[in-house]
């Protein structure tokens, strides 16, 4: 009870509010909105993993996630395991959520080194056989297509011809008893086909009256010509809705076999969900990601996940509410003003004082949000590095708990509410048996002891702190009490700190300072609010002759020291940052140096493309000649090798590579390329000790040697001792061959001519369907450039087709045909 109140009286759910306008699906704005707390800190770890490596997709890499065809299936899927039968909507919505979790599997493949969300989407299956069943059966409304059962097909085709003989005697009827209706309409009351009738010519037209008009003028009659007619029709009707529920049953039945893993796909796509919301909130707080730090005395133990942690200080600089800071972008609030807590880890109660209205309270809410944004997953809105516990509770006593109909006072209320925090932390401290370390909790205490007599409330704070450094890990309390800020110098677990008050302008400026008690500055609060002058000097002589006033006296030095240290740390700062901007400059120098050196060669560089671009123009007549016949490819060749000697000599981007040394090692499983077959196969077996091994290419298997294989990047295979000698007295043996040319010798190819073998039209096709033809096409298209035509229309079959080429292991590249073959409606790919 009290955890649930800790989090309302936090503001928590407003946060979870925020964070949910960042889920990008339904059903992830929901969980968002409920966001439950981990019990482990193994549990909080995993969770910021997921959002470090989301966050680092969205701001270092050049992808993103997308949940876009994600829906909520869950109700769906229930029916769907209690033997119900889905309607197409609901098909759809599971079709589409296939779709949308093998987008993100993609995604988050194309990059092992995510190996937290790698390991999410591991086990994921998205059955693309049942989601193409669904679009095969279903359209985009959700009816039950033709295609769907050659039975359904058939009795729409009959339902049809009805229809077209029922529309052609209506039409006789209304020509020849054109003055007996009201209006040449043919419509429907129900499934049967009705004329508008005069009532006062009802016997011209004899029928069965199925509705009245409002007046009574008008008679709905089915004629007597089509009743049977009408029948059958009711009866075609009927076993199309059979037909249709058989279809709806066979794919709910589908659906219900792998119910289990569809469940689990949901979750891991609603997990996704919920980091990326993670990780989009935490980049517009400019949030920096915590790490959890052993907090106390070294002999501590170890940490909640059972390894040990870094003893260290809770560092939080900058820490900013991520509430306020909301209320600034989004409401016009004012700017939020960043605090700096910094605890030594024997510290175990801080006591905070100053005047009212001067950032207390927030400072104690800013620290139990970051505490509970760190166990969810959320980076914390402070400066790096975070380092803070992870606080099994966390426990707060924040504002006035006054019930007049549960006869509460103030005192009263805050009495209660302590009551439960201190039960919880001896629950903790059951689990903890035999430990004497305080149980991991945060409490926060706000105006401790208030309510009452000053001096029983401020003994009673003073006894409720001391138990509280005994039992919990950290505790941090506002006070006015001035016999707290005495502790500090009594027990070395206390610590003092202090909401700043500005003298000359009479108001808080909302920075902690640490190590110094506040004054309460009363009187000056009041005489800003506009009290009488005369009665606040009376009460400054009536304290002036206590121990206080010195006290006060003595605080008010020592922030006078603290301004003046800090007026010189700003000016050390800014020596640095003068520093900083001057070297920035030499750098930037140094880099437009680069730069110009870059763009004097990239102008020579262009002077020799223009050379290239006129002698290609004169390649690209001679082809279209070639394609209308009366050339012959002899010049096409001669042409292309005049082309390549001017680009050899003149620029430094086309000079041959360097060849790469032999190391390659084919593996079980691994792609290499045998270039004298010009195929890419997979290897079956590892190579023996003659360097043999067994591949596969399109539906042959062939056993190969080392020396005949290379990997795609062209890396030479290593060959074993025998191997290499054999390959060498090979290669001599050619070099005896003066008429034939070695590999770098050998000339280009001729430029490849389009033609019905080499070009694949799928305009008409769905997404799906097209990636099932483009697969078969470049299972069987020969090394070279293959054109694909997919038109213009929506852009979304061409977006389909080349995501599918971007993917595919054989496509090297691909780009949009020259303007005379189809320009971007059509999509030349280069296979391997």
């Amino acid at each position: 009870m009290i955890q649930a109140e800790t989090l309302n009286l936090l503001e928590w759910p407003r946060l979870c509010q925020h964070l949910a306008t960042f889920a990008a699906t339904k059903l992830g704005a929901r969980v968002a909105q409920d966001l439950r707390i981990p019990d482990t800190q193994t549990k909080s770890e995993a969770l910021l993993a997921q959002t470090r490596e989301v966050y680092q997709l969205e701001t270092a890499l050049p992808v993103s996630l997308s949940f876009e065809g994600i829906q909520d299936i869950g109700d769906a899927l229930e029916r769907a395991a209690l033997q119900g039968i889905l309607s197409g909507d609901d098909l759809l919505a599971i079709a589409t959520t296939l779709s949308g979790a093998r987008t993100l599997r993609r995604t988050i493949d194309q990059y092992p080194d995510l190996t937290t969300l790698n390991a999410l989407v591991e086990d994921l299956r998205t059955y693309p056989e049942l989601e193409q069943e669904i679009h095969r059966c279903i359209d985009e409304r959700g009816r039950v297509m033709d295609r769907a059962s050659a039975k359904l097909g058939g009795i729409r085709e009959q339902l049809k011809q009805q229809r077209d003989r029922i529309y052609q005697i209506l039409q006789g009827i209304l020509q020849r008893h054109g003055n007996a209706v009201q209006e040449a309409l043919i419509t429907q009351r129900g499934d049967r086909f009705v004329l508008p009738v005069k009532s006062s010519h009802k016997d011209i037209i004899p029928g069965i009256v199925h509705d009245t008009s409002t007046s009574g003028a008008t008679l709905y009659v089915e004629p007597n010509a089509i009743v049977s007619y009408g029948n059958q029709l009711r009866q075609l009707l009927k076993q199309e809705q059979v037909e249709e529920e058989a279809v709806r049953r066979a794919l709910s039945e589908q659906v219900a076999g792998v119910h289990e893993d569809l469940e689990r796909l949901l979750a891991i796509a609603t997990t996704l969900d919920l980091a990326t919301a993670r990780a989009h909130y935490s980049l517009w707080l400019g949030a920096n990601p915590p790490r959890f730090v052993e907090f106390g005395s070294q002999d501590s133990g170890d940490s909640a996940n059972g390894s040990a942690s870094v003893v260290a200080p809770i560092t939080l600089r900058q820490l900013r509410h991520p509430l306020l800071i909301w209320q600034h972008q989004h409401e016009q609030g004012p700017a939020v003003v960043p605090i700096d807590l910094v605890i030594q880890p024997q510290i175990r109660v801080v006591a905070i004082t100053g005047p009212n209205t001067g950032g207390k309270t927030v400072t104690l809410k800013t620290l139990g949000l970051a505490a509970l944004m760190a166990k969810v997953g959320l980076f914390v809105p402070a400066r790096e590095p975070v380092e803070m516990p992870w606080f099994h509770q966390v426990l707060a006593d924040i504002g006035d708990e006054q019930s007049l109909q549960q006869s509460l006072s103030t005192f009263s209320g805050h009495i209660r509410r302590i009551g439960r925090i201190l039960a919880a932390l001896s629950g903790d401290a059951e689990q903890q048996a035999g430990s004497s370390t305080p149980t991991p909790s945060l409490v926060l205490l706000d105006e401790v002891g208030a309510g009452t007599d000053p001096s029983e409330g401020s003994a009673l704070a003073i006894a409720l702190l001391r138990y509280l450094a005994d039992h919990a890990a950290l505790t941090v309390a506002t006070t006015h009490y001035g016999e707290l800020k005495a502790l500090k110098y009594q027990d070395e677990r206390f610590e003092n700190a202090s909401v700043e008050f500005d003298d000359v302008t009479l108001s808080p400026t909302y920075r902690l300072l640490w190590g110094i008690p506040g004054r309460s500055n009363a009187l000056a609060i009041a005489q800003r609010l506009g009290l009488n002058p005369a009665i606040v000097e009376a009460a400054r002589a009536q304290i002036g002759a206590g121990s206080e006033s010195d006290v006060n006296r003595v605080i008010a030095g020592l922030e006078q020291q603290r301004r003046q240290q800090e007026e010189k740390t700003k000016s050390a700062d800014q020596l640095i940052r003068e520093t900083e901007r001057l070297h920035q400059e030499i750098l930037q120098r140094a880099e437009m140096l680069r730069q110009r050196e870059r763009e004097l060669q990239q102008q020579q560089e262009e002077a020799v493309q223009a050379a290239i671009a006129q002698a290609k123009a004169e390649i690209a007549r001679v082809i279209r000649q070639l394609q209308r016949g009366p050339e012959t490819a002899q010049t096409a060749q001669q042409a292309t090798e005049a082309l390549n000697d001017l680009a050899d000599r003149h620029l430094p981007s086309r000079q041959a590579p360097p060849k790469p040394k032999p190391g390659f090692r084919p593996k079980v499983g691994d792609r290499v390329r045998i270039p004298r077959l010009g195929q890419v196969a997979e290897v079956l077996t590892n190579p023996d000790d003659s360097g043999e091994f067994t591949v596969r290419f399109g539906l042959m298997k062939m056993t190969v040697s080392l020396a005949d294989v290379e990997s795609l990047q062209g890396e030479k295979a290593e060959l074993p001792a025998k191997e290499q000698g054999s390959a060498a007295k090979g290669q001599s043996a050619e070099k005896k061959r003066p008429s034939e040319k070695s590999a770098e010798e050998k000339p280009p190819e001729a430029p490849a001519i389009r033609t019905s073998k080499n070009t694949l039209d799928l305009r008409g096709s769905r997404v799906a369907d097209a990636e099932i033809e483009l697969e078969r096409a470049i299972a069987s298209a020969q090394p070279g450039p293959l054109w694909i035509i997919h038109g213009h229309g929506t852009g979304k079959l061409r977006q389909g087709v080349h995501a599918f080429l971007k993917e595919h292991p054989q496509v090297s590249r691909f780009e949009a045909a020259e303007q005379a073959d189809g320009g971007s409606g059509v999509t030349v790919a280069y296979i391997e």
